[in-house]
């Protein structure tokens, strides 16, 4: 029984008088949300979508876990990860000589790709 004198039925039934739909998705068992510095993982998730006026919103239950990211992880502030990535593959490079070589060309790709072809 909810709070109020409602059963599940009849909140159900409102809900979808107010256009609220709600959908069980049984088949995750594993829910992670990918953040800058930490990564959180929910295992043996229960999670329910509920569709609102255009807008899914979701509902997650579950054993919650903290995991930090390691260095090599974790984006480089002030350069895009894609521009760290391409000069990386462009030259061959470590992701370190890469952060340092846009570090020496003012963060443009273009021109640490050809200083670093060139050496």
């Amino acid at each position: 029984m909810i709070p109020g004198g409602m059963n599940s039925k009849e909140v159900k039934r409102m809900m979808a008088q107010m256009g609220i739909k709600s959908t069980e998705m049984p088949d995750i068992r594993t829910v992670i949300l990918k953040g800058t510095n930490k990564d959180y993982t929910i295992t043996n998730a229960q999670v329910t979508m509920i569709e609102a006026q255009g807008v899914k919103t979701f509902q997650i239950l579950g054993n919650f876990k903290e995991v930090p990211k390691t260095d090599a992880e974790k984006p480089s502030v002030g350069f895009p990860e894609e521009d760290i990535r391409l000069v990386m593959e462009q030259t061959s490079s470590s992701r370190e000589k890469a952060i340092e070589a846009l570090k020496k060309n003012d963060g443009e790709p273009a021109r640490t790709i050809l200083d670093l072809m060139q050496k």
